[in-house]
């Protein structure tokens, strides 16, 4: 190097006291580092982390990862480790997987997840396995697998549901709720000649009081 065995100067081909490293040996990648107002070339065998190697024919540098949130790169746009918290996704980086992934945490990446179908329509509501005979029952819905995910360890998701509902029919036809009705008419009925009997009676006191006069 051109500026002596100053740490600096490390792996240069040519270094200034003020900048660092101008130029690097072949193999290794020029690193512009900046500490506040000051900035200087390294030399180094591996890029730090959000940047990654451009090799070209001039010479190796250290380039930015220009995808938001990722700590290291394979090229500008194509991320190969995300920031803690992030899920690595086909080279980006995420809060949670995309729709269709599922999240793999001990690698932090979103792979293929469980695929289910659409919904079907509300069954009938029934209690009990009866559709009458209560004011209150429970509908299912129910959707198929269509693709299992790719590890056994992602769950997927739930392929029935339940919701309260109310019954068409409250009461089943021969039931013995339809007796009710027949109990109705009964009381009413036996209201009724209980009524006419007490009218005869006051009208035979009523008789036998004036002959008595």
């Amino acid at each position: 190097a051109s500026y002596g065995p100053n740490p600096i100067c490390k792996g240069c081909l040519s270094c200034s006291k003020d900048n660092g490293c101008i130029r690097c040996q072949h193999k290794l990648f020029f690193f512009l580092r900046r500490e506040g107002m000051r900035q200087y070339g390294e030399c180094l065998h591996s890029c730090p982390s959000g940047y990654y190697g451009l090799r070209t024919p001039d010479m190796n540098r250290c380039s930015r990862c220009r995808i938001e949130n990722c700590d290291s790169c394979f090229s500008r746009d194509f991320c190969t480790k995300c920031k803690t918290g992030f899920y690595s996704h086909r080279g980006r980086c995420f809060r949670g997987c995309p729709p269709g992934f599922a999240a793999l945490e001990e690698l932090m990446e979103c792979v293929e997840g469980c695929e289910v179908g659409q919904w079907s329509e509300w069954g009938t509501c029934s209690r009990n396995n009866k559709t009458c005979g209560f004011k209150w029952g429970l509908e299912t819905r129910t959707r198929q697998i269509v693709k299992k995910p790719a590890k056994d360890t992602i769950p997927c998701p739930t392929i029935a549901e339940s919701r309260r509902c109310k019954m068409a029919m409250r009461h089943c036809p021969g039931g013995k709720h339809s007796r009710r009705p027949t109990k109705t008419k009964d009381k009413k009925k036996k209201k009724k000649n209980l009524m006419e009997r007490a009218q005869k009676q006051h009208s035979i006191f009523l008789a036998t009081d004036k002959t008595s006069q």
